[in-house]
């Protein structure tokens, strides 16, 4: 679901974006505290409940940094997004693969080497 408005978000929902978002700006200034959450929420034109502002700054404290919920280069990543529908010609571009027919029971080779089978 795209969000293209705060309003489509409940308070809550509304709430923890605006403290992660905050959180990621308090702690590339300063150190990232209850105090500096709220200023930073307060000053983009949103406010946010004491207990969130502390609850995030308590996980990024605990976690060593707002660093560490970041991917960095190394961390790979997924492939990049579906692409979005555009119509049936798309579809009729994807080629399909042919699928590889197993080997059947009389296909294989013998383990044994012998041509009958005979008894093991």
């Amino acid at each position: 679901m795209a969000i293209t408005n705060l309003s489509e978000i409940t308070e809550q929902q509304k709430q923890e974006l605006v403290a992660s978002l905050a959180s990621i700006v308090a702690a590339g200034a300063e150190e990232c505290t209850a105090e500096t959450i709220s200023a930073v929420a307060e000053a983009s034109g949103n406010s946010i409940d004491a207990s969130m502002a502390a609850l995030f700054a308590s996980v990024v404290s605990t976690a060593g940094g707002v660093d560490k919920f970041c991917a960095g280069p190394s961390a790979g990543g997924g492939g990049g997004g579906a692409a979005a529908a555009s119509g049936g010609d798309a579809a009729a571009a994807v080629e399909e693969e042919p699928e590889e027919e197993e080997a059947g029971p009389g296909d294989a080779i013998d383990m044994f080497g012998g041509d009958e089978g005979g008894d093991y």
